[in-house]
């Protein structure tokens, strides 16, 4: 007797959820380590970093931006195949240009942050491609 083991097919929800989940913490982490480097924290300390003022409605963006995928881990749980499959398109292809915009900061970019900005691309993709790629049925 042979045992194999069970492999239960994960809903497309629950992936984007965890796929937004994980977008999440490279978001953390790469913010987080870049507060190890000094340049930037004398640049925080001045209140420009790379050529951009940090003043409330910076922060108020920047709070905006990151709440963006926090609410994507809850909708993309919640809202009908037809409007979550597009809400997960158009938020990831936003989300990559904004990640491409974030290439344009002058500064010296470390390794460690281009790797989290590799990672989240690829994570941004793969977002957009299970939404592009949902399951259909067919229906008589």
């Amino acid at each position: 007797m042979s045992t194999t083991l069970e492999d239960i097919k994960v809903n497309v929800k629950i992936k984007l959820a965890g796929l937004w989940i994980a977008l999440m913490f490279f978001y953390a982490y790469n913010d987080i380590l870049s507060f190890f480097r000094k340049d930037i924290m004398d640049e925080i300390l001045t209140g420009k970093v790379g050529g951009i003022e940090i003043d409330q409605l910076f922060l108020f963006a920047a709070g905006i931006l990151m709440a963006i995928p926090i609410f994507m881990i809850f909708l993309s749980l919640i809202l009908p195949a037809v409007y979550n499959r597009w809400v997960n398109i158009i938020v990831g292809i936003f989300h990559i240009i904004v990640l491409l915009g974030s290439l344009l900061v002058p500064g010296d970019t470390w390794i460690n942050y281009a790797l989290y900005e590799v990672l989240e691309a690829i994570f941004i993709i793969l977002i957009i491609w299970f939404a592009w790629a949902w399951p259909k049925s067919t229906s008589a």
